[in-house]
């Protein structure tokens, strides 16, 4: 099959990287590039679990093609924490237990920093309303509003 070349940025740095017109996001995050947060759940864009932050917009990388996002700027769960440690969001979870099997959290934690980087003081109903794009097999809901809004104080 035909590759086509991609230059963009991901989690802050130049990448590029060859991938077939028919790859999505996902799988050249995973299986490219070897970032392997980002997690498949349903394929089809209804869970949430492969979330990223393209040019700063929530997307599910299961609907975007690779060769979609030459010259944008990428953010997956592995650009959240810094050198200096945990993003807020990443600690609450923790703190919380907001996660159980671990297969929707890197999903929540990227939608969750796109709903604070847009809204930084959400209320409870805010923060479920943003988050019904994602779902949680283990049913942790609760936990992980509370981490949202928690991370929301620091």
């Amino acid at each position: 099959m035909k590759k086509i070349h991609v230059t963009t940025t991901i989690n802050g740095k130049e990448t590029e990287f060859l991938c077939e017109l028919r790859q999505s996001l996902l799988e050249v995050l995973r299986d490219v590039l070897m970032l392997t947060g980002a997690k498949e759940g349903c394929n089809n864009g209804n869970c949430g679990a492969c979330n990223v932050l393209l040019d700063g917009r929530l997307v599910n990388s299961c609907l975007v093609m690779g060769a979609e996002v030459q010259a944008c700027n990428v953010q997956t769960i592995e650009g959240i924490a810094t050198p200096q440690g945990l993003h807020p969001l990443q600690q609450a979870f923790l703190e919380g237990a907001a996660l159980q099997c671990g297969i929707c959290t890197p999903g929540f934690i990227v939608a969750a920093k796109a709903l604070l980087d847009q809204n930084p003081k959400p209320t409870e109903h805010q923060v479920r309303h943003f988050l019904a794009g994602n779902l949680c097999r283990c049913t942790g809901y609760d936990k992980i509003v509370r981490a949202v809004l928690q991370a929301a104080t620091s």
